[in-house]
């Protein structure tokens, strides 16, 4: 079974930078479309982004021109690097298959963002 873990949250004033991780236990990004999501107190979770096995990226209207997501196979991770934060991004951030699949993976954790105003 493959393994999720993310990590690299915290607390970070409006308009600041930070970069997420989420680390596979396997070559999973090999032959899968990824996501990130979020999940936000009292709502429910949302798709923020997603990669192609072959790196083609898409994202949500929310964040796009904000958030991108580099990736490195050789260390079977990917990254949400997300720039001018808002509040409204405050939430708990997660990876796993895009949606469409028949399944996802076990979840993560997650990593806790919050952004200050």
């Amino acid at each position: 079974q493959v393994q999720l873990v993310e990590s690299g949250g915290g607390l970070v004033q409006a308009g600041g930078s930070l970069r997420l991780s989420c680390a596979a236990s396997g070559s999973i990004f090999r032959f899968n479309t990824m996501a990130w999501y979020r999940q936000a107190p009292g709502k429910q979770r949302e798709l923020v982004a997603t990669i192609t096995s072959g790196g083609i990226t898409n994202y949500a209207d929310s964040v796009k021109g904000r958030f991108t997501i580099p990736r490195d196979n050789a260390k079977n991770t990917m990254y949400l690097q997300m720039n001018t934060l808002k509040p409204d991004d405050t939430a708990v951030y997660y990876c796993n298959k895009a949606p469409g699949y028949k399944a996802f993976l076990v979840w993560g954790q997650g990593t806790q963002i919050t952004v200050s105003s």
